[in-house]
């Protein structure tokens, strides 16, 4: 059995109908429109497409919200600043699993956060952007996501 491999593509690649699908979905899941029918027609999209994307695309946030996520982040090393970073985060409701720290060297630390963001009421970009705003925080990227 083969695996199946998954991208991260910008929404400006994506085909007309794939765009749709998700605009479909997302008329569907927000409960303003009940029936897939209503919901390819208001957005001027066939069944038969629908049913070919509706189960292989989805926001990223959507798929960010039931996984794992992995961040790298610099810190500078200041008493303090990973107690602070941490309640940053748990402050989101993520479920913060691992942290790991690397030993500080010129007045820098490197830490590797993994956290559940499934409980969070707040998507993947807002958690970015509050760990972004921590003041000793110096860069943070999203290095994977996983179940």
């Amino acid at each position: 059995m083969s695996r199946k491999q998954f991208y991260l593509v910008r929404e400006d690649m994506l085909t007309d109908a794939m765009q749709r699908t998700l605009e479909a979905k997302a008329l569907l899941q927000s409960g303003k429109i009940r029936k897939i029918n209503e919901a390819v027609h208001e957005v001027g999209l066939s069944r038969s497409a629908f049913y070919k994307y509706k189960d292989g695309i989805f926001p990223f946030h959507a798929m960010a919200k039931e996984r794992i996520v992995t961040l790298s982040i610099n810190l500078i090393d200041r008493s303090g600043t990973l107690s602070t970073l941490l309640s940053v985060v748990a402050a989101t409701g993520t479920n913060i699993l691992t942290i790991n720290q690397t030993i500080p060297l010129q007045g820098r630390a490197h830490i590797t956060l993994s956290v559940d963001t499934a409980p969070s009421e707040i998507d993947l970009h807002e958690l970015l952007e509050k760990v972004e705003h921590v003041e000793a925080v110096e860069k943070v990227e999203l290095v994977g996501s996983g179940s």
